[in-house]
Parts: structure tokens; sequence; C-alpha cells
């Protein structure tokens, strides 16, 4: 397994973390790409693309989440919805 494919197991393990929350509201989150400069890129899937609350759950949910467990994650951000 390379470095990047355990980085990838990683982050889908943070995330699992966050995705009963988001469930709960009728959405989802999946991984989109690991950069190499260490950015993950996310897109909301259901309830989450059209929420205003997504831009808040980005920052204060899932950016915590993977950067709590994988410190060197530098950032997250979505590549669709509203944040």
């Amino acid at each position: 397994m390379t470095d990047k494919q355990q980085m990838l197991d990683r982050i889908e393990d943070a995330l699992s973390t966050i995705r009963p929350h988001l469930n709960v509201d009728g959405g989802d989150v999946e991984l989109v790409e690991l950069t190499d400069d260490m950015h993950v890129k996310i897109r909301w899937k259901g309830m989450c693309e059209s929420c205003s609350m997504s831009a808040m759950t980005l920052r204060a949910g899932i950016q915590e989440a993977i950067r709590g467990k994988i410190p060197e994650i530098v950032g997250v951000e979505a590549v669709n919805g509203l944040s």
C-alpha cells in the first residue's frame, strides 16, 4: 500500500466519524482528492449540497476531524455546495 493510499484511508476514517451527523439531516460527504500539497477536496452530497450551514460544518466539523487525526493536512475545501 502506498503512502498516499494510507493517507486516503486515514482521511476516510476521519470522515466516518462525521458521516452519522450528516446522515441525520439527509446529507453526506465524499472524499474527492488529496492534493500533493496536502489539501483535501470533498464533495457535499444530499442535503449538504444546499445547506446554508455547510461552510461552518466544513470548518468546525470536517476540517477539525481530519486535522485532528492527520495534522499533516493543510486544509479542506469543498468542490461543490454553498461553502
